[in-house]
């Protein structure tokens, strides 16, 4: 099994390269980015510092942004480098420019934290001096040539560089939140995988006990009943549901009993431990309920109909032949087999329990990471919308691997070879 799960990991490194360069490169080339908004947003602005370029103005009323704003813009975005090379930069395997400084030739600049360089000019070379120390710091400082600023004047610049990328752990800073990538996700994610582990753990307990309730009632009123139940319950969308919920028991026009969003009450921190843990299930109850309906029908139903095709085999006929117990029957030898369809399933939903769902977060204001990463799309964030496909993909290759590791203990006719 070692050498079987060795391989699927190997395996797992160019199938997350190949979904991450598809979703790189289809979010780069596609129009509406960071880049064009904010020019956009520029144009439709009051105009750009004095003189003429300022008063300038297109046939539209919209203001003329200078060359060496644009340019910078791009420098800023990434946009100045070719795609595949933006890539390698967000790997963290091509070096990333960072401390960015527009310098005058042979004037000393500051560099931040009370440093100076100087950019000298010898047979067409151009040096950098460190102010203080007169040395040569060429190689950690690089210049290239400006596009000439506003005044007409020849400007260079001078960055340091590094390799930083989602190899290193950096997934760089959010265009929107203007924050680190990480930080926001992370503060997040216990927020989403709190009642998405909740929801899990209880549909899973309830669903496998109905499914096995309906499979030794098959056909009875209960059965019925129950099935019309959890066929109607999956074909409401959580959302509604939860908008239903809130009308009914939020405090609208019928009863007040749950509060109408968000994950705990305003005086939370002066709580005890009991307290909070009590007021965080509190406000937990409609989103449980309302992110985990739809899954009620699909987990009862597998279990149901694989429990009863276990129990129409030969060797649980033969089992009642012998006199053995009819609890013992079901219990040890029908339910071992009847689990293996729903432990094959279960990495798949840990992954959608871990990336949350908008339209559930939405509806109760919880800023969890489904909502994050919607928005994301929307405003074209392209670092968050590449971290949360970086998260994706890690949490679906992991829950594929975890259900071969759980289907494997609980069927041990199964050997990975």
């Amino acid at each position: 099994m070692f050498q079987y799960f060795l391989r699927r990991l190997l395996l797992a490194i160019p199938t997350f390269f190949g979904c991450t360069i598809i979703v790189f490169f289809v979010v780069n080339l596609a129009p509406g980015g960071p880049y064009e908004q904010q020019v956009q947003a520029l144009k439709s602005g009051s105009g750009f510092g004095v003189g003429a370029e300022s008063s300038a103005a297109s046939n539209n009323g919209s203001a003329t942004i200078p060359p060496t704003a644009l340019a910078e813009l791009k420098r800023y975005y990434g946009f100045d480098k070719p795609v595949y090379i933006r890539y390698m930069i967000w790997l963290g395997i091509w070096p990333r420019e960072t401390d960015s400084y527009n310098v005058t030739l042979g004037t000393p600049r500051n560099v931040g934290e009370g440093k100076f360089v100087v950019v000298n000019q010898q047979n067409g070379k151009y040096s950098v001096i460190d102010e203080s120390s007169k040395q040569s710091v060429s190689d950690i400082w690089y210049v290239e040539n400006a596009v000439l600023d506003t005044l007409g004047t020849k400007q260079l610049r001078v960055f340091r560089t590094e390799l930083s990328g989602i190899l290193t752990g950096n997934f760089g800073n959010s265009y929107e939140y203007r924050e680190p990538v990480i930080d926001l996700i992370t503060a997040r994610i216990p927020i989403s995988l709190q009642f998405g582990v909740i929801g899990l753990v209880l549909s899973y307990v309830i669903c496998i006990y109905l499914g096995i309730k309906k499979a030794l009632h098959h056909g009875s009123t209960f059965d019925i009943v129950s099935s019309s139940i959890v066929l109607i319950s999956y074909s409401i969308p959580g959302w509604a549901l939860g908008l239903l919920l809130l009308v009914l028991l939020g405090g609208g026009s019928f009863f007040d009993v749950f509060p109408l969003g968000g994950l705990q009450s305003s005086d939370y921190s002066q709580y005890t431990l009991i307290e909070k843990i009590l007021d965080r299930s509190y406000h937990f109850v409609l989103p449980v309920i309302s992110s985990t309906i739809s899954s009620f029908a699909g987990i009862t139903l597998m279990m149901k109909n694989s429990l009863l095709d276990n129990l129409s085999q030969d060797y649980i006929r033969t089992a009642f032949a012998k006199g053995m117990r009819e609890e013992r029957i079901i219990w040890l030898h029908a339910m071992k087999n009847s689990i293996i369809p729903i432990a094959s399933n279960i990495g798949h939903i840990i992954g959608i329990a871990f990336i949350g769902s908008f339209f559930i977060e939405t509806t109760f204001n919880i800023e969890g990471i489904g909502k994050l990463s919607y928005y994301a799309i929307l405003s074209r964030d392209y670092t968050v919308v590449f971290a949360f496909t970086v998260i994706g993909v890690i949490v679906n290759l992991l829950g594929n691997m975890l259900s071969d590791i759980i289907l494997a203990l609980v069927d041990p006719r199964i050997r990975f070879r």
